[in-house]
């Protein structure tokens, strides 16, 4: 027997087999953000959409952008769960996204992998700082992550993404994570990674993650790296800037711990920004 209940903004999905079965359940919930030019140098949001556990509150902003925090109503996401967030950027916005605290992905009494998509649009002129707290991998978990990033060609964006394997003392779940840029129709960047139990071999190797415990990223995105991009170079002991092919850097990290993490990708964005 299949069915699906709702309580509120949250829609729980179930599926039932009789005969011996096990039953699943996850919850799906999608937040939306829109922001626009006000027309008085500012950025309104039209659209701010909360979806059950994904709850979004406008926070003060600074000068012509706008500031949006994603704060988690409920733990997850758990095995089952299917959680997304979208994000357009209009011309002209500028709109800059955080959360609250670490997401955690836990393993939950549902079977299955979990997912966590991200979508985000950048019209011309726009800009982007996404900015949000770590994702910790909690053992037992399975969650695949997935972001797809569209840009227009003279759009802006500060991407971050940090991730940690296992909390204090604990093995990690399974992690999977794909990340895609585009500007202006063509690919900056698409690549995607997996960690944990059952991952490809060699993911905790010398050619990985050589036994670090926090990884992460960070994408820059502007028009005039076009002509004069960064050059590329090395960043403390295991960071590195890399040129991409466009208007675009990315800063790869790799360290014990997520503070570590933190301290060396708000480095390296502090050099861009200056």
């Amino acid at each position: 027997m299949d069915g699906m209940t709702t309580a509120g903004d949250v829609t729980v999905t179930e599926e039932t087999t009789t005969a011996g079965g096990t039953a699943t359940a996850g919850v799906k919930a999608t937040a939306r953000i829109a922001a626009r030019a006000d027309g008085r140098r500012g950025t309104a949001l039209p659209v701010l959409e909360s979806d059950g556990p994904l709850a979004l509150r406008r926070t003060r902003g600074s000068g012509d952008e706008a500031r949006v925090m994603l704060v988690g109503a409920m733990s997850g996401p758990l095995g089952g769960d299917r959680f997304a967030v979208e994000a357009e950027v209009g011309e002209g916005a500028r709109l800059r996204v955080g959360s609250a605290a670490a997401t955690i992905a836990l393993p939950g009494q549902a079977k299955g992998e979990a997912r966590y998509d991200v979508r985000i649009d950048v019209a011309a002129g726009g800009e982007l700082r996404w900015l949000p707290e770590q994702l910790i991998s909690a053992r037992g978990s399975d969650l695949r992550v997935s972001t797809r990033v569209e840009l227009a060609a003279d759009a802006r964006l500060v991407f971050r993404e940090e991730q940690v394997l296992g909390r204090t003392g604990e093995e990690p779940g399974r992690l999977s994570s794909r990340l895609s840029v585009w500007s202006g129709g063509r690919p900056l960047l698409d690549q995607e990674v997996a960690c944990g139990p059952g991952a490809p071999g060699g993911w905790d190797g010398p050619a990985v993650l050589g036994g670090y415990r926090a990884l992460g990223q960070l994408v820059v995105v502007r028009p005039e790296f076009a002509e004069q991009p960064p050059g590329p170079r090395v960043l403390g002991e295991s960071a590195a800037l890399t040129p991409l092919a466009g208007p675009a850097v990315l800063v790869s990290a790799l360290a014990p711990d997520a503070l570590r993490l933190r301290r060396v990708l708000d480095e390296a964005l502090a050099e861009l920004d200056g």
